[in-house]
């Protein structure tokens, strides 16, 4: 009986330690492009004591391809672009438009492509429709593009979208331009659009819509760091900026005698690199192009995606072979050999597989643009081949690797995680917190190592591994580097890095 009793007790307790408590907040702010080594007690002084007394992963992950509404997509779904279905910034819907790739910063076009999709603009369970089956909401407060915000809530699934652009429910719109007054004009800086997201959440979504999750997502430092580079003072100016608003965040659920009740999660969507000139894809296609029997391009490109239309294998292998040989030009993917095989159909690929990128929308192609380790003028490491003053895109270490550092009742204080993490590990998580059971269909794992009575970091599995792959002739070889994460039975998998050799 004694024996009994102490096993119903050690039950009990183990229950009491691993429940997670349903009455806590999340809040999840998202620094569009916010580097790891931004994130300094000079330039960040306020997240950076926040990840002192809270949570800091050292190793998080950006989805890949490393843009913003894959990410936002993931952020969403707690699944990869396999599932999820957001190809890319810009993708290919030839029901929408067979000539060009549609730019998914624009609400408009998504939602031609979720008219076109049948509703299926994501093809998989949101975390904001499980949130509403549940009887909870989800509010998105956004100053960066409409496309961004509407891809975090696209149902508006018993919550709320409030954008410097659009409002959903409609009703909200009157109410925000009563309370925070007309949306101001993007600027670089863009610190009057950030704010005006931080008010709608303090003033509206806070004591309106009273969400059990929120994702805010702030333009900054991307708005600038793309005109002006990772490093110059107009960034640098960026980031203080927006440090100043995580604080006015911070401020307001304490004056609204809430901050007690709210986790606060600050990550980014992607990490960013130094750009450097790019490989003109354009006279690489220019042999292989032609026209479809309705007179709209045989082959379509964008953001490192290539559709060759007709699917022939000859001018698959054609193009791939003259990237290969392209200097500028860094990781290939392709379909997988057989399934789940990290090879691709032809020598020297990597396949969509090992990236989590096959899906009916997937191009015939997928390409990275190069990138090396060396510093910029203001010492900051990650340039890569893809243009302009700064971007983000590629399979770099230095764009995959991103920020997350936490806080809140529910959070660990002064720990460290060397755990590899991402961003598809969001919903989950906020659903343990509240209480709901995470979807099967989510790629995500739960952050337990983060939470109070969740594991010690250093006792979860981590196991690195690399595949290569190589031409014929051996003149263009690719790895990648992966590690994995054994947690609750299950393996997860996250993408590190590639890195090419040429000879």
């Amino acid at each position: 009986m004694r024996k009994l009793l102490t096993l119903i007790g050690a039950t009990l307790l183990l229950m009491a330690q691993t429940r997670p408590s349903i009455l806590n907040r999340q809040l999840l702010i998202v620094l569009d492009g916010l580097r790891p080594d931004y994130v300094r007690a000079d330039i960040m002084p306020t997240l950076y004591a926040l990840g002192q007394r809270g949570v800091i992963y050292q190793n998080h992950h950006s989805v890949y391809p490393t843009v913003t509404r894959v990410n936002a997509s993931s952020i969403a779904t707690g699944t990869y672009p396999a599932a999820h279905g957001l190809m890319g910034n810009s993708v290919f819907f030839p029901a929408v438009d067979a000539t060009r790739f549609l730019d998914t910063s624009d609400r408009g076009a998504l939602l031609k492509i979720n008219e076109s999709e049948k509703g299926r603009l994501q093809t998989t369970k949101t975390l904001a429709e499980i949130l509403q089956r549940a009887g909870r909401k989800m509010l998105v407060v956004s100053s960066g593009s409409s496309g961004s915000a509407f891809l975090l809530n696209y149902h508006v699934s018993g919550g709320a979208i409030l954008h410097n652009e659009f409002t959903l429910p409609e009703p909200l719109a009157a109410e925000m331009i009563s309370k925070l007054g007309p949306n101001p004009p993007e600027a670089t800086p863009n610190a009057a659009q950030n704010r005006r997201a931080v008010d709608a959440f303090l003033q509206i979504g806070l004591p309106t819509i009273d969400p059990s999750v929120t994702v805010m997502w702030i333009s900054d430092p991307d708005t600038t760091a793309h005109q002006h580079g990772i490093g110059h003072p107009t960034t640098i100016d960026a980031l203080k900026r927006v440090d100043g608003e995580i604080k006015r965040v911070l401020d307001g659920l304490s004056a609204a005698r809430q901050l007690e009740r709210y986790d606060v999660w600050v990550t980014s969507d992607h990490g960013f690199s130094t750009g450097s000139s790019s490989a003109n894809l354009a006279a690489l296609l220019k042999p292989f192009a032609g026209t479809m029997p309705d007179g709209s391009p045989r082959i379509v490109s964008g953001g490192g995606a290539i559709y060759v239309r007709d699917h022939n294998r000859e001018t698959i292998s054609g193009i791939v072979t003259a990237l290969q040989k392209t200097s500028g030009v860094g990781a290939i993917f392709m379909p997988a050999a057989s399934a789940g095989s990290m090879d691709g159909t032809l020598a020297g690929t990597l396949s969509f597989d090992a990236i989590r990128w096959n899906h009916a929308r997937s191009a015939d192609i997928l390409y990275s643009p190069d990138w090396t380790d060396q510093q910029n003028q203001y010492g900051f490491p990650g340039i890569t081949r893809s243009g302009g003053a700064a971007g983000h895109g590629s399979t770099s270490i230095w764009d995959v690797h991103n920020v997350l550092v936490a806080t809140g009742p529910d959070i660990k204080e002064k720990t460290v995680i060397s755990t590899p993490s991402a961003n598809v590990d969001f919903a989950p998580t906020f659903l343990q917190l509240a209480g709901v059971q995470s979807s099967e269909t989510m790629d995500g794992r739960v952050l337990s190592e983060a939470l109070r009575n969740g594991p010690r970091p250093e006792t979860i599995k981590v196991v690195p591994m690399e595949h290569t792959v190589k031409t014929a002739d051996g003149s263009y070889a690719l790895t990648g580097f992966f590690s994995t994460v054994e947690a609750g039975g299950t393996s997860y998998r996250y993408f590190n890095y590639t890195k090419i050799e040429r000879r």
